[in-house]
């Protein structure tokens, strides 16, 4: 299975390495680095390389590249769905997931790997588990550590682990039972100039924070669970039943932890909740160009977008700017030719808008490249498919819970062409 992890920075070093078999060179990555230096953007390297005598398999999360080296064929979403594992792990850990992180807690970085893969194989991969064999780090366990000699391994195996409900650990009580729900969304979309959509796609998520007492049986249903394709469950759900009544049955692991998420990219139901009037002209043999840029909401269902950020990659000639926007700030970086616009949130009434002139190269051609213009948003408690949850009900407990849901858009790849 897997032989070796290395995790690779945004830079290109190796920072961190794990082996399980046998020790793999560092030089296996060279054909990582290859492939990388090929790819336009981060995220268009190959999760799969092929190598003589391996395979590299690599995600990319939090500027990272989590790359494991494998030495025979394996299915590749199965090693691709563990090494998310390890960084959801990390971030369950260490509440980030970043290089300082790692770095700062290696030792348990090396006790978490080892318990998460048995000479290669996926062993210990659920948080509650974990959570009992080794201590999440604290101030003061790390203290105590350090003066004591002791490690963050638990003593007992982890009562979950003989248990037929493994991601849930036994004898769990709380003083206030809660149930909360997050329906999350973010939406991809290429809009071309006239502001016809060329392509949208919606990838959703529903995250749980469950606190309750004993081992409660929870069912979720929706009032439109038809939209929701391409759908990805936590091991707790009931596959056979979602199957036959499109109901979420399931008994909750303790704690935070990702339900399911799910892909809806079926174009009429993908609204588009802004729209972006633009006008970037640039004038043959003057050393002047003009810009103009509106943005306002189109289908947001009443709900207000807000921390809008807008940002554009402006041609090569561009010396300078000289913009006023009506709302928020913007900043124009001459050497990366980078344009970055922070809106805010977006009043109906008035619409933000951000105009002015480019300086040019004096005596240059004009500019051919067309610039896209990439912009983030987010609309509280609006999911964007129309996905609703219609009920949750408990089973198994006397108690009565507190029970929340919460929705939110975000933008994706969200970008505007500024040419058709």
């Amino acid at each position: 299975m897997i032989h070796s992890l290395f995790l690779v920075n945004s830079s290109g070093d190796i920072f961190l390495e794990k082996h399980w078999k046998s020790v793999v060179s560092r030089s296996v990555c060279d054909y990582f680095f290859e492939a990388q230096e090929r790819a336009s953007e981060p995220e268009n390297v190959p999760p799969v390389i092929p190598t003589p005598h391996h395979y590299l398999i690599s995600v990319l999360r939090h500027r990272i590249y989590f790359v494991a080296v494998i030495q025979s064929e394996v299915p590749p979403l199965f090693v691709i769905e563990f090494l998310h594992r390890v960084v959801d792990t990390f971030q369950d850990y260490f509440g980030v997931c970043t290089e300082a992180a790692i770095k700062d807690n290696v030792v348990v970085v090396y006790e978490l790997l080892e318990e998460m893969l048995d000479n290669g194989f996926p062993l210990a991969t659920e948080s509650n588990i974990l959570k009992e064999l080794i201590k999440p780090p604290t101030i003061l366990r790390t203290v105590v550590n350090t003066i004591t000699g002791s490690t963050n391994v638990g003593e007992q195996l982890p009562t979950g682990q003989l248990s037929v409900v493994p991601w849930r650990r036994t004898g769990v009580k709380y003083t206030n039972n809660e149930a909360y729900f997050d329906v999350v969304e973010e939406i991809d979309a290429i809009i071309d100039k006239s502001g016809s959509t060329i392509t949208a796609e919606i990838q959703g998520v529903i995250d749980a924070c469950v606190k309750l007492t004993g081992m409660p049986d929870l069912t979720l249903s929706f009032m439109n669970p038809r939209l929701l394709d391409d759908v990805s469950f936590h091991p707790c759900v009931r596959f056979k039943r979602w199957e036959a009544e499109r109901i979420l049955s399931f008994i909750p692991p303790d704690g935070n932890f990702r339900l399911l998420s799910y892909h809806v990219s079926s174009q009429n139901l993908v609204a588009i909740p802004v729209y972006v009037k633009h006008n970037i002209t640039f004038r043959e043999g003057s050393s002047q160009g003009r810009f103009e840029l509106t943005l306002g909401p189109k289908q947001t269902m009443g709900k207000g977008v807000e921390a809008v950020l807008v940002s554009s990659q402006l041609p090569r000639g561009v010396l300078n700017t000289n913009l006023n926007p009506t709302q928020g700030t913007y900043t124009f970086d001459p050497v990366t030719k980078l344009l970055s616009w922070d809106v805010g949130k977006i009043n109906p009434q008035k619409l933000p808008s951000l105009k002015g002139s480019m300086s040019l190269q004096a005596g240059a051609s004009k500019p051919d490249e067309n610039p896209t213009i990439n912009i983030q948003f987010k609309i509280q408690q609006s999911a964007l498919s129309g996905l609703k949850v219609n009920r949750l009900d408990m089973y198994g407990e006397k108690y009565k819970p507190f029970k929340g849901i919460k929705y939110m858009t975000k933008a994706g790849k969200f970008q505007a062409l500024l040419s058709n």
